[in-house]
């Protein structure tokens, strides 16, 4: 076939159909181009960075931080932002603990626990009971909240001389009026440091309205348990202000304490606290909704024993125990719920010297419940607690 380019000669084809093949590619650009790698290309650049003067610190930081795993680069590099590293054996509440305590307000580990969820959320954390050593925390949320309590903080703190000037709190209707008394004997006896008494107070009403029992009825359960708060009371094999055990019930081990029962006798009052806190929450406490002091004593003497309801029965306790707790007083006899509610309120009465007045307020009450029209039924476990507690007031026994 007759081409165009038969009549050509050799050299001019060749030169053609180069510059055909080569019209859109430069033939410098073959030569001079090579292959590079990214990464290799960022390390390069990384390393002269670090050699330049004047920089070294901010590129060896960073450098350091961004081969870090868990770091919230925000808190990092802006040092306003309080933050925390993970160390090992550490929790969210575990945390927010010890950074509250530094901040001079110390909480529970009920509110500890509610304060981690903020934590969690802030730094992105979906499950709280995950975190590892070396993560490192934004905490600003905990100094915001602290700063957003300042009257409450100021309140107490006005409250806490007023307490100081004065060891007795001042004993009005419907104020408390046992744990308050409660409270000055044992500042009395030396159980509790006259500095620390707000905070335990403080403390006691906040486990009250979390667990949703009646302050006094803590207080008549420490009476019973440990004169009133004395935290080294022991009887060799229960240790504290609760009476922790080293068997199955009343638990040590709930505080941590399974392998050295004893050691809890050198945790002062608010410490123990924390302790009964747990104990609560493990032995379901909070469950149980408003809780009478026959199954807030029960949950601390003997938890299973709380499935037997009625108030006469025999609950089945096993042990010597305190004499009033007994039907009638008699340890040859079995311990009901009445019996406890009866022998805690005689016993509180009898330590804190208040039978006189106690006993008005039963007959007054008493004749109140007699002479209503038409007459009250017993139909909660409220009213029924109430009832006997009249009939504790009024025990023959008791009279003796």
């Amino acid at each position: 076939m007759f081409t165009p380019e038969a009549n050509l000669m050799p050299t001019e084809f060749q030169t053609r159909v180069e510059r055909k093949m080569n019209f859109n590619v430069d033939p410098k650009a073959l030569v001079r181009t090579t292959f590079v790698n990214p990464n290799e290309a960022n390390n390069s650049s990384r390393g002269t960075s670090l050699a330049l003067p004047g920089r070294v610190g901010f590129a060896q930081t960073l450098s350091q931080l961004q081969q870090r795993s868990g770091v919230n680069s925000s808190t990092i590099l802006n040092p306003q932002v309080k933050s925390v590293a993970v160390q090992e054996g550490d929790t969210l509440s575990s945390i927010v603990k010890d950074h509250l305590a530094e901040l001079g307000r110390p909480v529970s580990s009920t509110e500890a626990l509610r304060l981690s969820q903020d934590v969690a959320r802030v730094n992105g954390i979906s499950n709280p009971d995950r975190i590892y050593p070396g993560q490192r925390l934004n905490l600003s949320v905990l100094t915001q909240a602290q700063q957003a309590a300042p009257n409450l903080t100021t309140q107490q703190a006005l409250q806490s001389k007023r307490v100081q000037a004065s060891t007795n709190f001042p004993v009005l209707p419907g104020q408390n009026a046992i744990l308050q008394k409660t409270l000055d004997r044992a500042v009395e006896k030396g159980y509790v440091p006259t500095e620390e008494k707000q905070q335990v107070y403080q403390k006691i009403l906040g486990m009250a309205r979390h667990y949703q029992f009646a302050p006094d009825d803590f207080a008549r359960l420490t009476l019973m348990e440990s004169d009133g708060m004395n935290p080294k009371a022991t009887n060799n094999r229960c240790h504290g202000i609760i009476q922790f055990c080293d068997g199955p019930d009343r638990g040590a081990a709930t505080a941590g304490f399974a392998s050295n029962p004893k050691a809890i006798l050198g945790h002062s009052v608010l410490q123990q606290l924390d302790m009964v806190e747990k104990y609560f929450d493990q032995n379901g406490l909070k469950s149980m909704g408003p809780t009478n002091l026959d199954d807030l004593y029960l949950t601390v003497l003997t938890p299973a024993a709380r499935r037997e309801k009625a108030p006469n029965a025999d609950l089945n306790i096993a042990g010597t125990q305190a004499q009033k707790l007994y039907v009638n007083r008699d340890p040859n006899t079995f311990i009901t719920r009445n019996s406890i509610v009866q022998g805690l309120h005689q016993h509180a009465n009898e330590r804190l010297g208040l039978y006189e007045t106690a006993k008005a307020q039963a007959q007054k009450l008493a004749q109140t419940l007699t002479r209503s029209s038409p007459p009250v039924q017993v139909a909660n476990n409220q009213q029924r607690a109430q009832v006997l507690r009249v009939g504790a007031y009024l025990n023959q026994d008791y009279l003796r």
